[in-house]
């Protein structure tokens, strides 16, 4: 007896060309490696779990954790061709994203995930680094303040002393603008004390003493 042929429409857009990107960058290796997760973790990896919410991200310019789920149950074909067959709707849940998030949310983990991504894009591009551009700025917004939060009082860049900030110190390789390290701080600190620590972030990263520093 014949069967019919089981027809699966999917819509593409963009997905391919994140993903491949996101992998040729190591992000999911990084992630694991960097970011170990408890014995109990089941499922998707955490680094998969990871490429794919930064696909949705920007495919989608949404951050939001309860749009994740629906994305990817109608774009599972397309997403297990790069990732695990074993992939489910299930593994970009709500809930399991808050999890990343705790295991995202170690701060000292971030600074060797940083080191390490920028110097193999480094190689991968195989640029040579001789100048690098130190910037602080602020981001306000209108969530308000939170004592133990990123989100709190200073001297507003925005003319905007109304709202609370957050503190952004960027360093960017020259002249290409690719940025090497990023400092997310809360927003009543001030500039001076910053640079020190972010000149030691791009060395770690450049593995170079000797190197242009401008701010």
């Amino acid at each position: 007896m014949e069967f019919e042929p089981r027809i699966t429409n999917e819509r593409v857009d963009d997905i391919p060309l994140l993903l491949t990107q996101l992998e040729q960058m190591g992000v999911e290796q990084l992630i694991d490696k960097h970011f170990p997760c408890h014995g109990n973790w089941q499922g998707l990896n955490l680094g998969s779990v990871v490429v794919i919410w930064l696909t949705h991200i920007l495919s989608q310019a949404d951050h939001r954790l309860n749009h994740v789920q629906g994305w990817v149950s109608k774009r599972l074909e397309t997403l297990k061709s790069f990732t695990e067959e074993s992939l489910r709707s299930l593994d970009l849940a709500d809930d399991r994203l808050q999890a990343v998030l705790r295991y995202l949310s170690i701060d000292a983990n971030w600074f060797s995930f940083e080191s390490e991504l920028g110097s193999s894009l480094l190689r991968v591009y195989d640029i040579i680094p001789e100048q690098v551009r130190l910037d602080s700025t602020t981001a306000s917004s209108h969530c308000g303040v939170n004592p133990e939060g990123l989100f709190q009082w200073g001297h507003s860049k925005d003319n905007r002393p109304d709202l609370a900030q957050v503190k952004i110190m960027l360093s960017t390789l020259d002249p290409l603008g690719m940025p090497i390290a990023t400092e997310i701080l809360s927003g009543e600190k001030a500039d001076d004390p910053l640079y020190i620590p972010a000149i030691d972030k791009v060395r770690s990263t450049i593995k170079k003493v000797r190197i242009v520093i401008y701010w």
